[in-house]
């Protein structure tokens, strides 16, 4: 069973790749430091509210639909 972080972590990977963004490309549009943007998509880290409205705001999406990205990921 994958932890929330890992499910959102993919979610946003798969997201930020249908948006033909590059993991740095969209860390800068985000705002978010690329290391800690790979982190975030390998599910090392579990990001905050903040940096989950910085991702989602990057992905044209509210941070609810995010969050259920990442329920749809299981």
């Amino acid at each position: 069973m994958s932890t929330i972080q890992q499910r959102l972590g993919r979610a946003v990977r798969r997201l930020r790749a249908q948006a033909d963004y590059s993991q740095e490309s969209f860390a800068a549009a985000a705002g978010i430091h690329r290391t800690y943007m790979g982190l975030v998509e390998r599910g090392r880290v579990a990001a905050t509210i903040v940096t989950l409205e910085k991702i989602a705001d990057a992905l044209g999406m509210a941070p609810s639909e995010l969050l259920t990205e990442a329920e749809r990921e299981r």
